[in-house]
């Protein structure tokens, strides 16, 4: 297992950082590698993002000094979005099957984790977020056609979209973990915009299925002093309490968020006219 550590940075000072700065700050540039659990874990609300892609083997997780802990979820719960190809999920004595944007959520205390692909060929691909837990919520499989789906946008504004909720009080119960799968409609590229700040929870942002050489520029900073990363596919950027969370692409694209903190009111968010932005 890889783990990356990130310290938390102050709003002050991020209006400051050059683009490297902030791309060494922010950016998750690497989601996914062979054989490999691949994470970044963040000081803010200590979450944890990733992902596994098992090709030819099984891969387990398991506790790390960074955790201080024997077992990986022994303090924590996690969230789990296949992407890819069908796999295969075994916790302890049970085993889930996931097809593409299945999720999973697995409670705190779980011991063994272990994640495979059905084909080789066509591997799996588990996107993570895990956050501390204070209390062991049962395991749920998220069928896709199960998630809570939220129509918003329209084709004028350019973000005709469909928030898919997994790990969310309308869905099921957790700690503090939410979790869910924006899909753009084709012809729409903006997402969450309006923009919002929700001073008490952070977010990290997951972008995929962009085709050929199309970009994402997600927007972020205070409101008055805002900045952009420029994304690629299958890549994550960590969005501080502090920060505004939007992006545009040069074509539609599909995202995951992750959110942990003080509450899990999806709608508790302070939402901002676009001509205050700076």
């Amino acid at each position: 297992m890889k783990l990356t550590v990130r310290q938390p940075s102050a709003s002050q000072d991020a209006k400051h950082y050059t683009t490297e700065r902030l791309r060494s700050e922010y950016l998750i540039e690497t989601i996914f590698e062979k054989d490999e659990a691949v994470f970044t874990y963040s000081h803010f609300d200590r979450i944890i993002a990733g992902g596994v892609m098992p090709v030819e083997k099984t891969v387990e997780l398991v506790g790390c000094k960074e955790l201080a802990s024997d077992t990986f979820l022994e303090r924590r719960e996690m969230g789990v979005i296949n992407i890819g190809g069908r796999g295969t999920i075994i916790v302890d004595d049970n085993e889930y099957h996931l097809k593409q944007y299945d999720g999973l959520y697995v409670g705190m205390g779980a011991k063994k984790l272990l994640l495979s692909s059905e084909d080789p060929s066509n591997p799996a691909k588990f996107y993570i977020n895990t956050c501390p837990a204070h209390k062991t919520y049962p395991n749920v499989l998220i069928d896709i056609d199960k998630a809570n789906k939220r129509p918003l946008g329209t084709p004028e504004t350019c973000n005709k979209r469909v928030i898919n909720q997994y790990i969310h009080p309308a869905v099921m119960q957790s700690c503090q973990l939410c979790m869910g799968m924006t899909q753009l409609a084709p012809g729409s590229n903006w997402n969450s915009m309006p923009c919002h700040t929700h001073e008490r929870r952070m977010e990290v942002y997951f972008y995929f299925d962009l085709k050929d050489n199309n970009i994402v520029f997600h927007m972020m900073g205070e409101p008055k002093e805002t900045r952009h990363l420029v994304m690629h596919n299958e890549q994550a950027v960590i969005s501080p309490s502090w920060s505004i969370h939007t992006g545009v692409g040069t074509s539609n694209y599909t995202f995951i968020w992750g959110m942990c903190g003080e509450n899990q009111d999806f709608d508790d968010m302070d939402n901002l006219d676009p001509m205050d932005l700076l």
